[in-house]
């Protein structure tokens, strides 16, 4: 006899509806094993969040009024400073872009920028005051030497007229390459101050391409300095001047530094003669 068994399963009926959440359960169950931690978000208190948000609206509505109130139309520019270069009408044109806007909403550093623009204006300093002005303070350059033919430099160097129509007769002349104004200005005012200890000045001063240095006395005499040891060889100059030249000053027509171990003087009206120089020595670049 033969017996047939059938394994019967058992299953328990599940509703329709109760799938969704035996299948989290067993997510939740996998989760579980695998250790991931469950995140609980935190509940948005929302009457909170549209408080702050009401609170700060109303905060910027009062800061653009509160502007645009205070911004009202420019009624006046004072320009105040010592003008010798720059006409009143320069400055005018130069401002009036600027001045169409409202008291606080004028950009001054572009106004400054305009007016620092024109070549005469060395620094301009503006300022608000209320209830609706522009207060502007303008210094102008002062021009400390002339480079090249028509060019002015201020005390820094800089070249800020390259064609000046009025050259004050007074200016000592520098030349040089271009690019080279602050170098030379730099080297001029080094050499001026070491001669006014002596009652003495420059009346101009010369880099060529090659660079080699070449010195005016306001007396007449010419200093050929070269190109190599340029600051041994002026220390040199001041020594000579002060032992030999100063007292013949009048009859000495130029003094060559370029000797490696002294210097030769050209005397007016006659050949040069060699001071305190090695024998056999010849002046070098």
């Amino acid at each position: 006899m033969r017996y047939r068994i059938r394994a019967v399963r058992w299953r328990r009926s599940v509703p329709a509806n109760n799938h969704r959440l035996f299948k989290r359960n067993r997510k939740r169950r996998a989760t579980a094993r695998l250790g991931v931690p469950t995140i609980h978000w935190p509940a948005i208190n929302w009457a909170r969040v549209i408080t702050f948000s009401a609170a700060g609206v109303m905060v910027i509505t009062i800061y653009v009024t509160t502007l645009w109130l205070m911004d009202r139309p420019i009624n006046a520019v004072v320009i105040n400073g010592a003008f010798a270069r720059v006409s009143a009408i320069q400055l005018e044109d130069a401002l009036a872009p600027h001045v169409q806007t409202g008291f606080l909403s004028a950009d001054l550093n572009s106004m400054r920028a305009e007016l620092t623009n024109i070549p005469w204006i060395s620094n301009a300093n503006i300022r608000r005051r209320w209830p609706g002005s522009i207060e502007v303070q303008v210094t102008e350059q002062r021009p400390a030497a002339r480079w090249g033919k028509r060019g002015l430099l201020n005390v820094e160097g800089e070249l800020f007229v390259d064609d000046a129509t009025h050259i004050p007769a007074e200016l000592p002349k520098l030349h040089g390459p271009e690019g080279s104004e602050g170098r030379v200005t730099e080297m001029f005012f080094r050499i001026e101050e070491r001669l006014e200890q002596r009652g003495m000045a420059a009346v101009s001063l010369r880099l060529d391409k090659r660079g080699a240095w070449e010195l005016q006395l306001n007396n007449g005499i010419r200093v050929r300095l070269g190109a190599r040891f340029v600051d041994d060889r002026i220390d040199r100059f001041f020594t000579a001047l002060d032992k030999v030249i100063a007292s013949r000053s009048e009859q000495v027509d130029y003094v060559d530094m370029r000797y490696t171990n002294g210097f030769a003087i050209g005397w007016k009206d006659r050949n040069p003669r060699p001071a305190k120089v090695t024998e056999g020595s010849e002046p070098h670049v």
